[in-house]
């Protein structure tokens, strides 16, 4: 069964089932990444390098004026990332607290990234998926877009914080922008915010919001692009080029790659966390 499913690109199972039979996080992190090098290398490309997988399609002519890829790490490295993911008992991985407001917010000296993205985008879904190979962590998945009042603290060992923030447009808190721009503006930890957008609808006009005030501020951000595995090949290599059109003309602190990825098949996954163990400081990649 195991093996059927990674073969779909549906690794949750194997990789919560290795880490629970397993003690030393090396060893079980080891033992579910090589699960994922047996696939065939196309399977294994469109897992781990979604994007690479796309660029397959592009017309030569129209590469030299697109970013695809500019982070590309080894799998070496990827595999070596899960492993910032995976709990034991000396490396921790928990919620840690909820705040309405930055001051009621935990004082942490270790790097943070949070996430933000409209109501419905897919965020705790995210969240959950990159937290896979800790199965104890409880990030909450509510069926009804919204959920999301708080912003959430999840500690990822004493290496870096993780920062679930509410989603804007619908049923966003009242007082929404005063609290996640006091966050953003004045967060002296914060690393990187991570932009979600849902890649079967594109850019739409609520996530303005988060642009305006990113680029306001003056912060890096990345966006990553949710639910792919709810578009065709075709639709998803569309969306992707009008993105990174508007990354490319209408922005200053987006980084130029997007990030594509999907909570029910883990498309992308593994490489999103090696991003962020790497722009933690974590993990040293040239990017």
């Amino acid at each position: 069964m195991a093996i059927s499913r990674l073969r779909l690109g549906i690794i949750r199972s194997p990789e919560i089932r290795t880490v629970m039979g397993r003690s030393r996080r090396s060893h079980s992190t080891s033992q579910a990444f090589a699960e994922v090098l047996r696939l065939p290398k196309r399977q294994l490309t469109k897992l781990v390098f979604p994007l690479q997988e796309l660029e397959r399609h592009l017309h030569p002519d129209s590469r030299p004026d697109l970013h695809l890829r500019i982070f590309d790490p080894s799998l070496e490295d990827i595999e070596r990332a899960d492993g910032f993911f995976t709990s034991t008992a000396q490396h921790r991985i928990e919620y840690l607290s909820s705040a309405v407001r930055l001051d009621h917010a935990p004082n942490l000296s270790r790097p943070e990234v949070c996430f933000i993205g409209r109501s419905n985008v897919g965020k705790s879904s995210l969240i959950k998926a990159l937290f896979s190979l800790a199965p104890e962590v409880e990030v909450r998945v509510s069926k009804k877009p919204g959920h999301t009042k708080k912003m959430n603290f999840y500690k990822v060992g004493k290496y870096f914080t993780l920062v679930d923030m509410p989603g804007y447009g619908y049923r966003a808190p009242e007082d929404f922008v005063d609290m996640v721009e006091a966050y953003l503006k004045d967060r002296r930890n914060l690393m990187r915010t991570f932009l979600l957008v849902d890649s079967v609808v594109g850019i739409q006009s609520t996530d303005n919001i988060a642009i305006e005030m990113c680029e306001e501020f003056a912060l890096p951000y990345v966006m990553v692009l949710t639910k792919i595995d709810k578009s065709s090949k075709g639709h998803l290599l569309k969306q992707v080029l009008q993105i990174q059109k508007f990354v490319d003309m209408q922005t200053q602190g987006c980084f130029p790659q997007l990030f594509p990825v999907s909570a029910v098949t883990y498309s992308g996954i593994h490489l999103l966390r090696c991003f962020l163990a790497n722009i933690t400081g974590n993990l040293k990649i040239n990017d």
